[in-house]
């Protein structure tokens, strides 16, 4: 059955070398455009996860003292083999996501330019000196390689999360475990094939995949780490901080689910709104975790908005495939179609009306019409739900503190977007809003701008400068003057 299955078999990559689970258990990667097998991968147990951590520390004594400029020279190889293997990379993120193939180079373009961006970055960190008032001291800040990070991953962006949590990690000195989400593990695999290939020096990066209670607790539980970081929702990332502080004391770095607001004020381009709250919702079929959940529209704009976004979502191409060039996949699992289809109901059943959308796709795979829902009770209860699919929910306000004080009515505080032409309403809710990331008449992400949020949102930054400090330890050094 194995060499039926497009991709075949992924092993684990464990101390530099692939391996099958030791109880040789394994676990089938579906495609979500038509559920459909593609791959089975090696499904590690307790033993392989023990295994999995004392190599990492193995990895991390030898890597943590390697000249930089050897780090280096083995980043810029395996940055290399991803170029060089770039459209394996892309069509196995394509299969197991059912992402649109435009899609699939920003996650593969985010990890080589991770890699590269913080390459360049450690470069630049030197020792910080510190002025001593009295004159009796020299004093320096340095920074050394953390230890062992584990980064349990999301399913959205196999390679991009992966790229935020490998780059740092790497160019630190730091080792590193990444877990990523069992619905979409195969580009992790891969990427473990392909450290295999140019012998990356061994326990330096580890890729495992299996049951929480045989790899997830066990990771978290281990005195090992140093560091936990994860991309993923605010309830797991409660749930590894609780496993992992029981036996030691850990650093955290959590970016988890968001909440985002979409204010689109009466003097704003509408044109530019509804292009790009259509974007943001149709891209990656809405699981983004920086994706507007809540559309709150001025009163006297909220009709030609709404009108707007109906007819995009209503000629967007859905599909699946290179040559098909669709607008949209599906859903990346049918746990997605479910929940998808409950907030739905839900609002629906609180007073919101569906101008579009609304139903799973009939058929085989896991697509969802676009959906845009008007809700009349702007305090309603679904507001507060993280929806992560293509669904737009509307809702209308007069002033700008009505619109302020909707958007910080939630736990979350990731991402959130204003659009106006006023120079004084765009300042207000810079300095109001509640959200790690405001964005002004405009949409940017990289990897060298701070990427973090507030709230439940989550702890530490991905992307920039910032996100090394996780994976560094500074120490003070004084040295007294002589007499």
């Amino acid at each position: 059955m194995i060499q039926n299955l497009k991709f075949g078999h992924k092993k684990l990559y464990i101390d530099g070398e692939l391996v099958d689970a030791q109880d040789g258990k394994t676990f089938e990667v579906i495609c979500p455009a038509d559920e459909k097998p593609i791959a089975t991968i090696a499904w590690a147990g307790k033993e392989d996860t023990k295994r999995a951590l004392q190599s990492a520390q193995k990895g991390f004594e030898s890597w943590s003292v390697m000249p930089l400029e050897t780090r280096l020279q083995w980043i810029d190889k395996l940055r290399n083999k991803l170029i060089e293997n770039r459209d394996l990379l892309r069509e196995s993120i394509m299969y197991e996501m059912g992402k649109v193939w435009e899609g699939t180079d920003e996650d593969l373009t985010s990890i080589i330019n991770s890699l590269q961006y913080y390459a360049d970055e450690i470069k630049l960190r030197k020792d910080i000196p510190i002025a001593d008032k009295e004159g009796t001291h020299e004093h320096k800040l340095v920074s050394q390689p953390l230890g062992v990070a584990v980064a349990f991953l999301a399913y959205n962006f196999p390679l991009l999360n992966l790229g935020f949590k490998l780059g740092p990690a790497l160019a630190s000195g730091s080792s590193i475990i990444l877990k990523p989400s069992e619905f979409s593990p195969l580009s992790a695999y891969i990427i473990g094939e392909l450290c295999a290939e140019i012998n990356f020096p061994k326990g330096v990066v580890t890729i495992i995949c299996g049951d929480v209670k045989d790899v997830g607790i066990p990771l978290c539980e281990s005195t090992i780490p140093r560091l936990i970081t994860m991309i993923g929702s605010t309830e797991t990332a409660q749930k590894l901080i609780t496993q992992s502080a029981q036996t030691s004391i850990k650093r955290y770095s959590m970016e988890c689910g968001g909440n985002a607001p979409f204010i689109v004020m009466d003097d704003a381009d509408m044109a530019l709104a509804v292009e790009l709250g259509t974007a943001l919702k149709i891209g990656n079929t809405g699981q983004i975790c920086v994706a507007p959940n809540r559309f709150f529209i001025h009163e006297s704009v909220i009709d030609s908005f709404t009108e707007g976004m109906v007819k995009n979502f209503n000629k967007t191409k859905i599909g699946f495939g290179r040559e098909n060039k669709p607008e949209m996949g599906p859903l990346a699992n049918k746990a997605s179609v479910v929940k998808v289809k409950q907030i739905i109901d839900e609002a629906v059943k609180q007073g919101g009306q569906i101008r579009c959308g609304g139903s799973p796709i009939d058929g085989h795979g896991y697509y969802f019409e676009p959906t845009v829902i008007r809700m009349k009770d702007n305090n309603a209860e679904i507001l507060q739900h993280e929806i992560f699919g293509p669904v737009a929910i509307i809702v209308g306000f007069k002033t700008k503190e009505e619109a302020l004080k909707l958007s910080n009515n939630t736990n979350a505080g990731l991402a959130s977007y204003v659009f106006s032409s006023n120079k004084e309403t765009l300042n207000y809710f810079t300095d109001k809003l509640e959200f790690g990331e405001i964005q002004l008449n405009g949409v940017k992400y990289d990897i060298y701008l701070p990427h973090g949020g507030v709230k439940n949102s989550g702890i530490g930054v991905d992307c920039s400068t910032y996100a090394l400090d996780d994976y560094l330890v500074k120490k003070r050094v004084s040295r007294a003057l002589q007499a």
